[in-house]
């Protein structure tokens, strides 16, 4: 069958691979789309440390279930829409025993520590296989990628009364804007781009701010009366956002962090103590958010056809990355349609 393989920095082909058997407790998926992601960006240039070339990438899916084997329970049928859960848990690491399995010491999400499903064919343990009801294949896409963002909110225990600064507007952050409102919030959302911050506000963000053209802390300071955000959310992975995040939450606020900066990040820490803030990291997703990112989708209040940048055939699949690579900040998604 048909794959999409990463072979070297700057290197993408099409390969063909054998199709994957069938087992008992698995579920065989014929793949509609997968979306490319950022950690799918850094692989292709060479960036992800934790990748290992050549690699199919891959962990945004909107599937189609084909097969089922022996003991799959009855609720999964062939025929139904499905996404996946990409991640993988060991049962026994100090996340795990907390019930923390999204955060695995051993996890090994699809496309970065192993093979992933840019492919015609897929097959896996039926508990990672999430049905989507009438979510079409291409919008199921972008499910897993909203879950890390609707996480990250959960990790900052958001409230009705919170005002929630996400900073970076890509599809993470679109995630974090629209569960932080639902949740009742008042979202700010900060990026470079009009574009996307006209869309955050579509989503659920009160205000937006372009922090190439206005004072992000000043900013932030008179939405809040002085006193700062409840809960920074960051969502981009510069050391320049980390920064910012320490700097414009209030006293004993919170700050999440999503993204991985790529350099060593110097911060005030006498900050850390006087604000006495609470700083946690958010990763991955767990099923609930899953669950959670489905529900909002069925509402119909979700602007799909503004998520989806481009889609993409196999062949084109190297053509759209460079065009990523040269333009990143006008990109949500990108589809590969298997």
């Amino acid at each position: 069958m048909k794959a999409v393989q990463i072979t070297a920095p700057s290197e993408m082909k099409v390969v063909e691979i054998e199709r994957p058997e069938l087992h008992a407790g698995e579920v065989m998926v014929k793949i509609a789309y997968v979306g490319f992601c950022g950690s799918d960006l850094n692989t292709y240039l060479g960036r992800n440390p934790m990748v290992k070339l050549p690699v199919i990438p891959g962990h945004e899916v909107g599937a189609v279930i084909e097969a089922v084997g022996d003991g799959v329970p009855d609720t999964l049928k062939p025929g139904m829409n499905v996404t996946v859960n990409p991640y993988t848990n060991c049962g026994h690491c100090a996340s795990c025993r907390n019930g923390r399995v999204n955060a695995c010491e051993h996890n090994e999400t699809l496309g970065v520590q192993r093979n992933g499903v840019m492919c015609e064919y897929a097959v896996l343990p039926w508990s990672k296989i999430i049905p989507t009801g009438d979510i079409s294949p291409r919008d199921a896409a972008l499910i897993e990628p909203m879950s890390v963002g609707f996480h990250a909110v959960s990790r900052g225990q958001v409230i009705d009364n919170d005002v929630v600064v996400v900073i970076g507007c890509g599809m993470v952050g679109m995630g974090a804007v629209v569960r932080a409102s639902l949740r009742g919030a008042t979202v700010i959302a900060v990026d470079i781009d009009d574009e996307k911050l006209e869309l955050a506000r579509r989503m659920g963000a009160a205000y937006g701010i372009n922090s190439q053209t206005e004072d992000v802390r000043g900013r932030v300071r008179q939405l809040t009366d002085g006193l700062g955000a409840d809960v920074v959310i960051e969502a981009v992975g510069s050391p320049a956002t980390y920064v910012t995040a320490v700097d414009i939450v209030g006293f004993t606020g919170r700050v999440v962090c999503i993204g991985y900066a790529k350099s060593d990040v110097s911060f005030q820490t006498k900050l850390f103590v006087q604000k006495e803030l609470d700083i946690r990291g958010s990763r991955n997703a767990l099923p609930a958010d899953f669950r959670a990112v489905i529900h909002y989708m069925h509402s119909g209040n979700c602007p799909v056809d503004r998520l989806v940048s481009a889609i993409a055939t196999p062949e084109e699949a190297q053509a759209v990355m460079e065009q990523w690579a040269a333009h990143p900040g006008k990109v949500f998604r990108i589809l590969v349609k298997m």
